[in-house]
């Protein structure tokens, strides 16, 4: 990646995202469910610089960056919660995009690919429910029969972020539509669009309270609900397969988001104990300060390095034989952003538990990436087991 490219992004992110988010706060507070204007001039601008659509490698349609050549970019924007949507890089469009790109037909595309492009429109990926441990894909139970030239789906998903969003249009759903098959067959993945008959918004959960309006992780009833034939994405009872190719590059950008998180966290610590005195002398002349922060900036580039090196495997030899090291940075980023985060807030003291700094925010968010696209323990077994046939 050109170096300039990488310029170019943080030039834009000190000049009008940093400056706009608390423009962006208060405009949401005004309208919680709503897009903030702000977002839209944001967007207008990154645009027309050329600032826009990253991800997507191996594809006229992104930006022409490999896995690798994102890192950087990914891990800029993460330094900010307005930044990725900023640049049309945000999640879970990513990935939505990305598996309309690899598996979509041309009209699948035409209709929902290009808007989501455009960002005209928003999505959603309908994958978990409450009632079974969805952190293993085969227990997805949701039924999907096939009716003629439609398939019906009925059941009932949670934790579907962005389906709240004023301008969520479609969401890709995950079901079951071939319990006689084998475990990794059983599966489809369906495009289902927001508005359709049957599809009803329960609630929105909160994450350690917050809302995360006006995206929301909502949780959706599905009844008796109609979609044609060819709203099936690459085949009827290959939705295992697709997951596979989608979470590898998305858990990624999760991680790379994580260490610019805890970037800008640990610089926010640093001029914190610059300017506070405790016990005669600022708090960073105490040698548990220093401590803290060195500890931070070591935890920070061994994830770093351990998130590039698998950016790279994932380029260089496909998301199956790079699946170890992803899942070891998937591991790694959350926990020690959380690290980072929890020392800051011991720094900044009772304003850390605040709104007034974005911390408590930034906990919560990186609480939930523990759990978000396989919880460590899934993760770490898969690293045991590769460890051991190795």
């Amino acid at each position: 990646m050109s170096s300039a490219v990488y310029e170019r992004v943080r030039a834009f992110m000190d000049a009008h995202v940093y400056p706009n988010e608390p423009v962006y706060a208060e405009q949401l507070r005004l309208d919680r469910w709503a897009q903030p204007p702000i977002m839209d001039e944001l967007q207008a601008r990154a645009r027309a610089g050329g600032l826009w659509n990253f991800f997507l490698p191996d594809s006229a349609l992104g930006a022409g960056l490999s896995n690798r050549d994102y890192a950087p970019l990914c891990e800029m924007m993460g330094r900010s919660a307005i930044a990725p949507e900023v640049f049309n890089c945000s999640a879970p469009d990513t990935g939505n995009m990305e598996v309309l790109e690899r598996y979509g037909t041309p009209e699948q595309k035409a209709r929902w690919l290009t808007p989501l492009l455009d960002a005209k429109i928003r999505s959603a990926f309908a994958m978990t429910e409450p009632d079974v441990a969805s952190s293993d894909a085969t227990n997805i139970s949701a039924p999907i029969r096939r009716d003629g030239d439609a398939f019906v789906i009925d059941g009932r998903k949670w934790w579907t972020s962005g389906a709240a969003h004023p301008r969520c249009a479609v969401l890709i759903f995950l079901g079951r539509s071939n319990p006689g098959a084998d475990k990794y067959h059983q599966h489809t993945m369906l495009i289902v669009p927001l508005d359709t008959p049957g599809v009803r918004l329960v609630r929105n959960l909160t994450v350690f309270g917050y809302d995360d309006a006006p995206h929301g992780h909502s949780e959706l009833l599905f009844e008796n609900v109609r979609v044609p034939a060819e709203n099936v994405v690459l085949g009827e009872g290959r939705g295992f397969e697709i997951g596979q190719g989608r979470l590898g590059p998305g858990r990624l950008h999760h991680c790379l988001r994580l260490i610019g998180l805890a970037e800008r966290v640990l610089e926010r610590m640093v001029t914190r104990v610059k300017e506070r005195v405790a016990f005669g002398k600022p708090l960073a002349e105490q040698g548990v300060i220093q401590e803290w922060i060195a500890d931070s900036r070591i935890a920070i580039d061994q994830a770093r390095l351990l998130t590039y090196d698998a950016a790279e495997r994932l380029d260089r030899d496909g998301n199956k034989a790079a699946r170890t090291a992803i899942a070891m940075a998937k591991v790694v980023a959350p926990s020690m952003a959380l690290a980072v985060i929890d020392r800051a807030i011991q720094a900044f003291g009772a304003k850390g538990l605040s709104d007034d700094v974005m911390l408590a925010a930034a906990y919560a968010g990186a609480r939930s990436l523990r759990l978000a696209d396989g919880p460590d323990e899934v993760h770490r077994a898969a690293i045991a087991k590769a460890e051991l046939e190795r």
